[in-house]
């Protein structure tokens, strides 16, 4: 599996890759229901993934990273380099979204994806990576647990001010 950054081309993303990433995002439709990101989970566009994505990279120190395994794309994680608060006092990086094709759960995607990306962090000398996790998402919160990271403390996210459980891995 490769993990690729997802990088604008004069300003905008490329449309084959922009269609490849909604249909992703379309065979997650029951995580979009939980998570209300979008008004129709179960007719998801093109135009909203862009946007979604634009919203994501606009983040100082973003970066959506892409996952491949024989050419197919598997996955994606969003990241931020640290909190986007800045009064925020937080020496880690973020996950702010990992998301597996639908059709390939349970396949281990997830847990190399979430490898490849602590790799990444590991070598850029960071010491732990934070994630928050809607608490009505039972799945991932015993996903990110198995993965090893801990609860830090309950809290609302900063877009919809969702009710959601920070958890933290040391990558030492």
């Amino acid at each position: 599996m490769i993990l690729q950054p997802l990088v604008p081309v004069d300003g905008a993303l490329p449309g084959p890759v922009l269609t490849e990433i909604a249909a992703l995002y379309a065979t997650n439709h029951a995580f979009f229901e939980l998570s209300g990101d979008f008004p129709d989970p179960g007719r998801i566009t093109v135009e909203q993934v862009a946007a979604s994505l634009a919203d994501e990279l606009a983040h100082d120190g973003a970066e959506v990273l892409l996952a491949r395994s024989a050419g197919r794309l598997v996955g994606m994680a969003a990241t931020l380099a640290r909190h986007p608060d800045p009064a925020t006092e937080d020496p880690d990086p973020w996950i702010g979204l990992l998301l597996i094709d639908a059709t390939a759960h349970r396949e281990g995607y997830g847990r190399a994806v979430a490898a490849l990306v602590e790799d990444r962090f590991r070598a850029a000398g960071r010491a732990g990576v934070r994630i928050a996790v809607l608490d009505n998402n039972p799945k991932a919160l015993a996903f990110w647990q198995s993965q090893g990271y801990a609860p830090l403390r309950q809290a609302k996210d900063r877009e919809l001010g969702r009710d959601c459980t920070v958890l933290r891995k040391p990558l030492d």
